[in-house]
């Protein structure tokens, strides 16, 4: 079993680093926080120029035809450099469920406008302040439309399309939604990153297009997740690595009584802490990855595995970096805050550690059952 990436794919990666590197995305990010706007269409643009938004989608759809391990590296320069783009919710989720669970008239539509940026996509789910699950999915589907709202939903600003999870007499299903249909409403909902932005949506007899079938689309939804829960893995792993340099770059060069604060017994501890929490994290993104790309059965426990130590691991580098540069950290200057930020928003967007907690254990027994 071999766990690393490849050549092409660590070029890929260094590529993308120097491409978000040269383009100042972590400032691109200030600026967004700084105004009224809820993304970068400039870099966003360049992004789709370069062919990211395809790299899943199939050569016979106008795209890269290439797997998951590249979205992971991808994924991880992003989160790096936190990117104000709705990458993560138009490639993780809406692009993947259009390409597991679309018909061929919908992937013929919508893969190659999503390669050229025409469409750019989200997944509206939650409803209410609970994570969502099967019995509190309430937003209605009948007779080929929709009703209802759902909260939260990522990027929703940015977004032309969704996929949103709703209720029939029949089940649960995933129904696709064009956002500039009459009877849609969005409305900005204000939260800790506003570089993703989040909002809310409201359904009022709106026509949709069935994905999958009526009875099974919690179940879809849900290896949809985990796909995704990898991918925010990474994204997760690239913030705590950024966090991490910054806090040791800042430990180097910031002196107190005559010694670069590193020197001194407090900050070696904060700095070795962040470090085994973020070697445990990539550690389990690694065996994570491999099994999203082979499609192992263990998806589940790994995803679930990588995204419970992905988010404690940012948790804590966001936090001591913060910590690590004193009452420095805390300004507006300093780009701290917005990792810390970003920690937020991820740890939450498709579930909360609690919940992920929970899906790990589930899944364990389940594997020890079988």
């Amino acid at each position: 079993m071999n766990l690393d990436f490849s050549d092409d794919q660590k070029f890929l990666q260094e590529e993308a680093r120097k491409f978000l590197e040269k383009e100042e995305a972590l400032n691109r990010n200030r600026a967004v926080l700084e105004t009224d706007d809820k993304f970068d269409e400039d870099l966003w643009k360049k992004i789709v120029d370069l062919g990211w938004t395809g790299i899943r989608i199939p050569e016979e759809y106008d795209g890269l035809g290439l797997g998951h391990l590249e979205l992971c590296v991808i994924a991880e320069e992003l989160g790096r450099f936190l990117a104000p783009v709705p990458f993560s919710s138009s490639v993780y989720l809406f692009t993947e469920a259009i390409i597991n669970y679309g018909t061929d008239e919908i992937k013929e539509d919508i893969l190659p406008k999503l390669v050229s940026g025409e469409i750019v996509g989200t997944l509206a789910v939650t409803e209410d302040l609970h994570a969502p699950t099967k019995n509190n999915i309430n937003l209605s589907y009948a007779n080929g439309k929709i009703d209802g709202k759902k909260i939260a939903v990522p990027d929703a600003g940015a977004a032309t399309h969704a996929v949103v999870v709703a209720k029939s007499n029949k089940g649960i299903s995933l129904q696709l939604v064009d956002l500039s249909a009459i009877g849609v409403t969005t409305e900005h909902q204000e939260n800790i990153d506003e570089s993703r932005g989040h909002f809310s949506i409201t359904f009022n007899d709106v026509e949709t297009k069935l994905l999958g079938d009526e009875v099974s689309g919690w179940e879809l939804y849900e290896s949809l997740i985990n796909q995704a829960a990898v991918l925010f893995s990474y994204e997760q792993i690239g913030g705590s690595q950024a966090s991490l340099d910054m806090a040791i770059n800042y430990a180097k060069e910031r002196y107190a009584f005559g010694r670069p604060i590193g020197s001194y017994q407090a900050i070696k501890h904060k700095l070795a802490d962040m470090y085994i929490a973020l070697t445990l994290a990539k550690s389990n993104c690694y065996y994570a990855a491999w099994a999203l790309s082979t499609d192992s059965a263990d998806l589940p426990s790994a995803s679930a595995t990588a995204r419970v130590s992905a988010t404690k691991a940012y948790q804590l580098c966001s936090k001591e970096n913060i910590q690590t540069h004193g009452g420095n950290g805390f300004t507006w200057e300093y780009d701290c805050h917005m990792f810390y930020r970003r920690s937020k928003l991820l740890s939450l967007n498709i579930g909360s550690l609690s919940n992920w907690r929970e899906k790990l254990v589930t899944s364990l027994e389940q594997s020890n059952i079988n």
